[in-house]
């Protein structure tokens, strides 16, 4: 064979083809985690049918057109996965550089929230309205930028190899980071993502290895603060009573607590096995306020029944689950850090979302991840997938 028959053999080989590329076993694309991308996508699509079971026939939420809701949901699963492979392409790591970038972002647009582009929906001013239709709500992608500026500060000396776990000067710089946008969504108020970005810091803290006592110094201090938020006012009359509703389910019933009961009577009525996909006389008649977001969990309760819902949780824990081993393979702490913030999230903002449906939780409007509408839930958990996918595929690789 001449030297040109050589490179050209070389040259056109299946391995450096482009499939070969993408199919080696060193590629970006065989080290993704699967299970977690199949198990998430499959949570779109489920609610992406919930979503348009619960709005086709509200003609004063669809604006007439009965597909309204399932085109926009589409779209916005769409764009998640867009932000996920960019996130998975930039990866973890360059993204660590920019977080004060991100962080400054994130915090001038939760701020705008409280000025006159910010919009009041349920009570609550947490949306930018950006025309169209369309709204941003700057507070889910809050949950990220805390995740990743913690992290940054936490694993900072210990990745460089200076110490073994953070000082109490670092973790102080790490509370003070998340303390401000927490206080900014506070004030809108925004209870439920309060809550969220809480018990993320807790998880990151926890996986950065910093001291007991600051983990123990923060749940007495929340439960300190939650004393105090309610003795001095700072909840609104809907939130307060909200928390009565659930302390009392037999509280005013077609009133206060109208939303808990009808979403009981909606997942109770679905039995084994459910009334069939799009056959749910409460989804159909319009019981259930805000099906398609905050109680998206009824639908599937009623429409497709204990098994139905029962593989939603199947398939939120087979994230979760992924997303440990992620947490735990990989040999950086600042990996390790974002993806317990990531898990944490997920965690509990799905037991939260769940539980409030079943009347085990109190009524906060927190969106179940992937599966209720709303492009800015959507777009931060899909960009939380792609910063778990690149912490996967950036570790070192076993020979």
């Amino acid at each position: 064979m001449t030297t040109t028959d050589g490179y050209r053999a070389r040259r056109y080989s299946p391995e450096r083809s482009a499939w070969g590329r993408l199919t080696a076993r060193d590629s970006v694309f065989r080290r993704l985690d699967w299970v977690m991308v199949w198990s998430a996508l499959a949570l779109s699509g489920i609610g992406t049918l919930l979503v348009y079971s619960a709005t086709r026939n509200r003609t004063e939420l669809n604006q007439g057109d009965p597909y309204y809701f399932l085109l926009r949901n589409i779209l916005n699963t769409g764009i998640g996965l867009g932000l996920a492979v960019g996130a998975v392409w930039v990866g973890h790591r360059a993204l660590r550089g920019a977080v004060p970038i991100l962080y400054v972002i994130s915090v001038l647009l939760t701020v705008a929230v409280l000025t006159p582009l910010g919009a009041t929906i349920n009570g609550a001013r947490s949306w930018i309205q950006l025309g169209g239709g369309f709204s941003l709500q700057p507070s889910e992608f809050t949950k990220i930028t805390i995740a990743l500026g913690m992290a940054m500060m936490l694993a900072g000396k210990v990745d460089a190899g200076e110490r073994l776990h953070p000082d109490h000067r670092t973790v102080m710089e790490a509370l003070g980071l998340a303390a401000l946008p927490i206080v900014i969504i506070l004030l809108m108020p925004d209870l439920g993502s309060v809550m969220v970005l809480v018990v993320i810091v807790l998880a990151v803290l926890l996986a950065s290895g910093a001291s007991n006592r600051w983990i123990a110094g923060l749940i007495g201090t929340g439960v300190l603060g939650c004393i105090l938020i309610w003795q001095l006012g700072v909840l609104d009359e809907y939130q307060i009573n909200r928390f009565a509703a659930f302390a009392n389910p037999a509280l005013d019933p077609s009133g206060v607590g109208y939303n808990t009961n009808q979403a009981r009577i909606a997942i109770g009525s679905g039995g084994l096995l459910g009334s069939g996909l799009f056959h749910g006389s409460q989804t159909t008649g319009q019981f259930v306020p805000e099906q398609q977001t905050d109680f998206i969990f009824t639908v599937a309760g009623e429409e497709l029944g204990f098994v139905g819902a029962g593989a939603i949780i199947f398939l939120v824990g087979v994230v979760i689950w992924r997303a440990c081993r992620i947490a735990r393979e990989t040999t950086e702490l600042y990996g390790t850090i974002v993806a317990a913030g990531i898990i944490a999230w997920f965690a509990f903002q799905s037991f939260e979302n769940i539980g409030m449906t079943l009347g085990i939780m109190p009524v906060t409007g927190l969106p179940l991840p992937f599966v209720s509408y709303g492009g800015s839930s959507m777009f931060a958990a899909w960009i939380a997938i792609g910063l778990l996918q690149s912490i996967k595929v950036q570790r070192p690789v076993s020979a």
